[in-house]
Order: C-alpha cells, then sequence, then structure tokens
C-alpha cells in the first residue's frame, strides 16, 4: 500500500464519496487509490472548479468536500476558489501535491513555497513528511474542517510520501547495497538511505478502519461539545422571554443553520412553533419552501427599522445588513453565531449567544412556545410583500431591446420543480435573481456567499448533481461569469452527468 493507497482508504473511512480534481503528476497516486476503493474521481477543467465542486458538496451533504490538486500552479489556481470557502464557512479538505521532500527549495519542478499561500486562506495548513502520518494528519483536518466555525484545510503531500517506496527509492538511486564511489558520493549516498528509510518507517502498517462517527464529529457536537450547557439553557429562556414580550419581531437566518442537514427538519419546526416572520439568506434560502407563509422575501430593510426585536441566526451585521445600520439602534438585538468575531461585527447585540444557531433555535422555540404575530405587524409584512411583488409584475410587463431579465426569472419560477438545485453565478443578473426566483426546498440554492466570486458556476454545479443525482441543477450565469467555468460542460459530458 503506497502513501496514495492510504490516502484513499482514509478518505473512504470518512464516507467520501467523490474527489474534485484536475489531474497532476505529483497526486496520481492519490487519484489510482481513490478510482480502486470506489470514490468517484470528477476531474474537471481548472482547479478552482474542483475547490468550488468540494464546496458544494460540502453544503449540500454535511460532510466535507475534497478536493485534489498537483504541485505549484495547481495549488495557486485554487486560492480564489479556498478563500471562497472559508468566508462562507464551508467545511472542505484540500489536497496538495508538492515536490519530493529531499529535494524542497534546490529548484525542482512547481516548488514554491506553498504553505505561505495557503494559511491565510485556511483554518489549518499543514505538510505532510512521512506515510506514516498521512492517516492521523488526514483525520484531524477532516475534524478541524468540520468543527466549531467550519472551514478549509490544506493537506501538502509531497510525492516522495504518495508514491511505492521501491519507487521512492529508485528515484533517490538509494536501494539497499548500492555503493557510490567515493567519500562525498559514500556520504550522499547514506544521507539518502537515511532519508528514504525515516519517509518510510512505520508505512508497513495497515490504515485503521474506523466507523465514520467516530472519525468525523457531527457539526453541531462538534461546536456545542465543552460549550456551558447550562449558560446555553440561560440565555435561551432569555431569548423566549424577550420574543414573547415583542410586538413586532422578525427573524433573519443565515448559512449556518444549514450547516448539519439532519437538523432541518427540527430548524423549520422551531420556526413554524415561534410562528414570527423571517428572512432567509445564503443556504438558508428554500428553507421554508416556495410559499410559507411565515416567509418573507422583500422589503427587508423596512421591516428592520419598525422592528423592536431582530434575532440574527448565523447572520453578521457586515455590508450586507449595512454594518447594522438597517436594524433601529432601539431594537433588542439577539444574535447566534458559531463565530466570536461574526457574533459582535460592527454592533454589539443586546443578547449575544456563542452558539449553533440551529440547535438554538430549537431550544428557544420549546422555552418561548407559540409566540405568533400581532395582527397590525402581520398586515405590515403583508402589504409591503403584496406591494414588492406588484412592482416585479409591472417590471416583468415592461418591453425590453434585448432580455428582460424580471420577465425571464419569472417565466423560469414556473418551470421548477421540487427538487430543482439553483446555482447563482453572476453580478446583477443574479441580484435579480434572488428576488423573483423561489427555491423550492431545503438546501437547494448555491451562491458564492460573501466573497462575492464570480465564476462558482460550473464547479458548484458539478458537486450539486454528484450528491443530488436525482434534481435538475439549473446554473444561473451572468453574461460574465459564464466564461469562467464554461469550460466544465465537458466535465458533464465525460460523466455521462444530464
Amino acid at each position: 500500500m503506497h502513501g496514495g493507497d492510504r490516502v484513499a482508504q482514509v478518505l473512504a473511512n470518512h464516507g467520501v464519496t467523490a474527489i474534485y480534481t484536475l489531474c497532476g503528476g505529483h497526486i496520481s497516486p492519490i487519484l489510482s487509490g481513490c478510482k480502486m476503493r470506489g470514490i468517484d474521481v470528477v476531474d474537471t477543467r481548472h482547479e478552482a472548479n474542483a475547490v468550488f465542486a468540494a464546496d458544494a458538496h460540502a453544503r449540500l451533504s454535511g460532510i466535507p468536500g475534497v478536493a485534489a490538486v498537483t504541485a505549484g500552479p495547481g495549488v495557486t489556481n485554487a486560492v480564489t476558489a479556498l478563500k471562497n470557502a472559508q468566508l462562507a464557512q464551508s467545511p472542505l479538505v484540500l489536497l496538495g501535491g508538492t515536490s519530493a521532500t529531499v529535494l524542497r527549495g534546490r529548484g525542482s519542478l512547481q516548488d514554491i513555497d506553498q504553505m505561505s499561500l495557503m494559511k491565510p486562506a485556511t483554518k489549518w495548513a499543514v505538510s505532510v513528511s512521512r506515510v506514516a502520518d498521512i492517516q492521523p494528519t488526514l483525520e484531524k483536518a477532516f475534524e478541524v474542517a468540520a468543527s466549531g466555525v467550519p472551514g478549509p484545510v490544506f493537506v501538502e503531500l509531497p510525492i516522495d510520501v504518495l508514491y511505492p517506496e521501491a519507487m521512492v527509492r529508485e528515484w533517490y538511486g538509494a536501494k539497499g547495497g548500492d555503493q557510490a564511489g567515493g567519500l562525498a558520493g559514500r556520504a550522499v549516498q547514506w544521507y539518502l538511505n537515511h532519508h528514504t528509510g525515516r519517509l518510510f518507517r512505520g508505512a508497513d502498517k495497515a490504515v485503521q478502519r474506523s466507523p465514520v462517527e467516530q472519525l468525523v464529529l457531527s457539526l453541531e457536537q462538534s461546536f456545542e461539545a465543552g460549550r456551558d450547557q447550562a449558560q446555553i439553557e440561560t440565555l435561551g429562556r432569555l431569548v423566549a422571554g424577550k420574543l414573547r414580550k415583542a410586538k413586532r419581531p422578525v427573524m433573519l437566518l443565515g448559512s449556518q443553520v444549514t450547516l448539519s442537514p439532519g437538523r432541518i427538519p427540527g430548524v423549520v419546526a422551531a420556526i413554524e412553533r415561534l410562528g414570527i416572520p423571517v428572512y432567509l439568506s445564503g443556504t438558508a434560502r428554500g428553507l421554508l419552501g416556495a410559499n410559507h407563509p411565515l416567509q418573507y422575501r422583500h422589503q427587508r430593510r423596512a421591516a428592520l427599522k419598525e422592528a423592536d426585536l431582530v434575532l440574527l441566526a448565523g447572520v453578521p451585521c457586515d455590508f450586507r445588513l449595512d454594518y447594522g445600520m438597517h436594524i433601529r439602534r432601539s431594537a433588542t438585538l439577539i444574535s447566534v453565531n458559531r463565530s466570536l468575531h461574526d457574533l459582535k461585527l460592527n454592533r454589539l447585540p443586546t443578547v449575544p449567544v456563542w452558539a449553533d444557531p440551529a440547535t438554538f433555535l430549537e431550544a428557544v422555540a420549546e422555552f418561548a412556545g407559540p409566540v405568533g404575530m400581532r395582527e397590525d405587524w402581520r398586515n405590515a409584512m403583508n402589504e409591503r410583500e403584496a406591494a414588492r411583488e406588484r412592482w416585479i409584475d409591472d417590471k416583468a410587463a415592461e418591453p425590453a431591446d434585448q432580455v428582460n431579465p424580471v420577465r425571464l426569472f419569472r417565466t423560469l419560477d414556473g418551470l421548477l420543480d421540487e427538487r430543482a438545485v439553483l446555482v447563482a453565478d453572476g453580478g446583477d443578473f443574479v441580484a435579480t435573481a434572488a428576488y423573483t426566483l423561489q427555491p423550492r426546498s431545503p438546501l437547494s440554492w448555491l451562491d458564492p456567499g460573501v466573497f462575492g466570486t464570480l465564476g462558482v458556476g460550473g464547479g458548484f454545479a458539478l458537486g450539486a448533481r454528484k450528491v443530488r443525482p436525482d434534481s435538475e441543477v439549473w446554473i444561473l450565469y451572468g453574461d460574465g461569469s459564464s466564461a469562467y467555468s464554461l469550460a466544465e460542460m465537458d466535465t458533464f459530458r465525460r460523466k455521462g452527468w444530464p
């Protein structure tokens, strides 16, 4: 079993079903090992798209996505997609090839300081230097990616750690019994033998096959472990009391509430039990289906200016809320977030709660019971919503010299089935889609997130198609963003994915 086989076995142990890549010699043993173990090798046309695909895979499945890129330019091509995943709080593991350990810094092919590039874009970046370290390093990588505030991890794997020992010894001219002439030659030979011996020491040990549930902590459990549960319960009761007293409450739910797909039914039940207006953003879009009576899609800023209580669940006060200025100063602001940084960003909440939003919402709903909406607040919300819908209808009816995007999306909305997944890749075009299209079900909307990266379309669609093989996947391309990933249509064709 060579190093690439060991990598593949650890991935299989973690329930990984696909690895997204662009083939390269530095990482070939990983890909061959994955293929032998039934892990689908999805070979993309650009490394960024491989990472985007792993990102989408993670968002839809709840299991960290995995991508592999070759050394040097393969790694540098992945940086933007990796940073996008970091800011979107998506758990993924990126495997990166690099030059042989004995040749680092000596001018070998594609040898650069990859770690300096990767550290600012990841939760953890690590380089493996021995075959025996592959399993423990990868197991930690999966745990780090999924725990706390999820995010990407980079694992650098030198080429001589991945290939068979006999081949590596041949590369180094370090076969047992070979003797080089002269004192200097013998010294070099001794060093290479010693180095190779260290490289493969302990490599004969089999990869331990542990149950997936022991290797990857679930997203909610990994966060709640170590939290002061009594304090969380106290805060839950405090928030429940404030909700019952509020006259004009509103909730904003972000992507953190959907990090663990298994928790989604509980989150939906909590929202319905509370019975207060809710706005959805990020991957939370579609959480309540297309036409839920508690979901509002328009005039959010006006609602926030009138609300006397605002509950943010996994939503920071960044530019999307005008750095907290959209929320009236006199309102009670409750913010629940996995990130301490995001929890207090730009505006200190009345009640800050450092917790998993999905778990906390369920607790609050249990303590508060039905809160409901006062009739005057419901009427105000409904009137604003109806007025905006009429405005959209008027815009859709306007003649246009070219494409009327509002009319286009109104038409498309009528064609979507209940399992459709929407991939948003663009600027103004996608901004129009956001207020005209209605995602039909939970985890049916994918956009880049706070980084606003153009070019996610092809990669996101690949990941979505792999996780949801029975769903239609629609890419909403802007005219500029489409050029970044149209080549992935070839990948769909090669995979036989219609």
